[in-house]
């Protein structure tokens, strides 16, 4: 049994050292013109030209091993490349998109409703209810309301002492806005008229 075993692996190891000559052989024309001359001047020796092959079979294998090495660096370089240009396309994509939403967000500065209005504040829409004072009318302002317990809705209505410099009259819809106090009850300012009474 111990034979057999032992004569498998010498079997073995000899397809072994076989192979790894071709595969030498074929990366190296060098090499290979290297162990013709070797094994000329040795025939006779058989130990020396194994001994030859195993020096030359080593520089083939150091030869393969930079090839290897020059073909890891091409294909390390184009993965790199093939990198670069992919994260250069996806930054020109997000930029574009966002200087695209940065311009569907911001509102042109040049429309005049947009000059009148520089901050967010409270805007009302209501009916002129009075305008018998001076640069003052009484706004009335409709709202509908669910009742917490009962689930209807309801209207309720709210007068606003709003100043008005543009002449509106009974009837007309409005536009209020919040603004500083200009009176003891008056904190409204009318900035538009939405649509003008029927007469």
């Amino acid at each position: 049994m111990p034979r057999k075993k032992n004569e498998e692996l010498e079997t073995e190891g000899s397809t072994a050292e076989v192979s790894q000559d071709e595969t030498a052989e074929e990366s190296s024309v060098e090499a290979s013109a290297g162990e013709s001359i070797e094994t000329e001047a040795t025939e006779g020796k058989p130990r020396r030209t194994r001994k030859a092959k195993t020096v030359d079979e080593a520089t083939a294998a150091d030869d393969a091993h930079s090839g290897e090495e020059t073909e890891e660096t091409s294909i390390v370089d184009s993965v790199f490349s093939t990198l670069s240009s992919a994260v250069g396309g996806v930054t020109e994509a997000v930029t574009s998109g966002v200087s695209a939403v940065v311009a569907a967000v911001t509102p042109d500065s040049t429309t005049e409703a947009d000059k009148s209005h520089h901050s967010k504040r409270a805007e009302k829409i209501g009916i002129v209810q009075s305008d018998k004072m001076t640069k003052t009318v009484t706004v009335r302002v409709d709202r509908v309301v669910k009742h917490p317990v009962y689930r209807k809705y309801i209207k309720r209505r709210k007068k606003f002492m709003a100043h008005d410099e543009l002449g509106s009259t009974i009837g007309d819809k409005v536009r209020i806005v919040e603004t500083r106090p200009l009176s003891a009850r008056k904190r409204w300012r009318v900035v538009e008229i939405v649509q003008k009474a029927e007469k």
